[in-house]
């Protein structure tokens, strides 16, 4: 039994996520920073973000079967190649002042296809490099990457963006996936999953049966159809959530207290007090990630405790999101702290057991429908909470959903606990 974590292969795949999710750090503010300056339109901002997630509602699942057959490795590097192609195109149309709105939505569509599909490929891809016994370990040190890289890279990029500009950003994002790519190409591992399949070819008709048999694979499982069916309910939750928030603070009125407000020096307050605030109650989330990921990397929770640890996360979650508008700045601070520390650990639980369970040569198409209906969920919590706004305060609409939530844990969750208990409750 091979107990190290730290492989070769392991450890070049996540040095490139590093340098990869550096450079996604800084190209989620860019082109936010870009599309906001250009168009000086909040609706036109809206428009581009729709257009970002597009082809991430169906890419997944068309990626799916694909993936299932071919290298995700070779997909891997390809698209990190491909990306840094598009960024270092679009650093010399914004250097040229050749760069247009439609231009800009072609690009956001170009990049949310690049981004779904490598999302789908490196989740299949990632559990095939972890040692029997370190899926826990090993997905601790993927839940601390992104944060990571968000909490060093934006305020870089901020400062960056004032003083050289933007296309300076564009380059180095270029570079990160250039370099990120040239380490996955170091990846020796070989793919089982592939079969004889890339000699013989892939027709439509091999690609229908595929897509059919992956959906009839989660039908068949129980377990992961739950776990599908709850997280689109939570990611329609989270995603109404996160709509209203920014506007929940920028009009709301706040009592900073004096032993507080020197934090909001840390972060950007052009907005006003409201957005201070938001900024940072974000990143004490963010920090709550952190510390949630070096914990996990340390700790096993007991194995038949896992289930109802999830259950008691979720359930926690739903209060303290729910809740936490209503408190005082400090106590916000606090419980987000917690909830950032506590979504790491779902988010642990979860993606450990579900990729240790689920067949290697089933696990693209699987990814690639989580991924998709997650979106979808997104996708509608985002819409529902547009309408509702007109209507209800942001605040009771974000309480409101967080109840549909614990309705959800209790219908889908707990009443199929036994089917989840068989993927959650597992040695990985």
């Amino acid at each position: 039994m091979n107990k190290k974590l730290w492989t070769h292969d392991f450890t070049i795949l996540t040095l490139g996520t590093v340098v990869n999710m550096f450079g996604n750090a800084i190209s989620g503010f860019a082109m936010g920073l870009l599309v906001l300056d250009y168009t000086n339109s909040t609706l036109l901002y809206s428009v581009y973000l729709v257009f970002n997630n597009l082809p991430r509602v169906v890419m997944p699942l068309i990626a799916g079967p694909y993936l299932d057959r071919f290298s995700r490795k070779r997909i891997i590097y390809l698209l990190n190649f491909f990306a840094a192609g598009i960024y270092l195109a679009v650093s010399l149309l914004v250097g040229r002042g050749l760069l247009s709105y439609p231009l800009i939505l072609a690009f956001t569509m170009l990049v949310g296809t690049v981004d779904s599909v490598y999302s789908v490929a490196y989740d299949s891809f990632y559990p095939m490099l972890i040692s029997e016994g370190n899926f826990s370990k090993a997905y601790s040190i993927s839940s601390l990457i992104y944060p990571l890289a968000t909490t060093i890279m934006v305020p870089i990029a901020g400062v960056a963006y004032g003083t050289v500009g933007i296309t300076p950003l564009f380059v180095f994002n270029a570079a990160t996936f250039f370099l990120a790519a040239l380490f996955q190409t170091r990846i020796r591992a070989k793919e089982a999953h592939m079969g004889e399949a890339p000699q013989k070819g892939f027709s439509a008709g091999r690609y229908a049966e595929d897509f059919k048999a992956g959906l009839a694979y989660l039908r068949s499982e129980k377990g992961l159809f739950t776990i599908t069916v709850y997280f689109c309910v939570s990611t329609l939750v989270s995603g109404a959530a996160g709509a209203l928030l920014l506007p929940f603070f920028k009009s709301h009125t706040f009592a900073v207290p004096e032993s507080l407000s020197f934090l909001l020096r840390f972060v950007k307050t052009e907005g006003g007090l409201g957005v201070g605030i938001y900024s940072l109650v974000m990143s004490v989330a963010t920090f709550g990630r952190l510390i949630g990921g070096a914990v996990h990397y340390r700790f096993h929770y007991p194995v038949d405790k896992k289930f109802y640890i999830a259950l008691f996360v979720y359930t926690s979650l739903c209060f303290v999101e729910g809740g936490y508008l209503y408190l005082p700045v400090a106590a916000m601070l606090i419980l987000e702290l917690c909830s950032g520390a506590l979504a790491v650990t779902s988010f642990n639980i979860r993606i450990s057991a579900t990729q240790n369970y689920v067949k290697d040569e089933f696990r693209g198409r699987f990814n690639g429908i989580f991924s998709m209906v997650n979106i979808i969920g997104m996708i509608v919590g985002q819409l529902l909470a547009g309408g509702l706004s007109a209507v209800m305060q942001p605040r009771a609409i974000i309480s409101l959903v967080y109840v549909l939530n614990l309705v959800a844990i209790y219908f889908i969750m707990y009443r199929n606990r036994e089917h989840v208990k068989r993927i959650y409750n597992r040695q990985v």
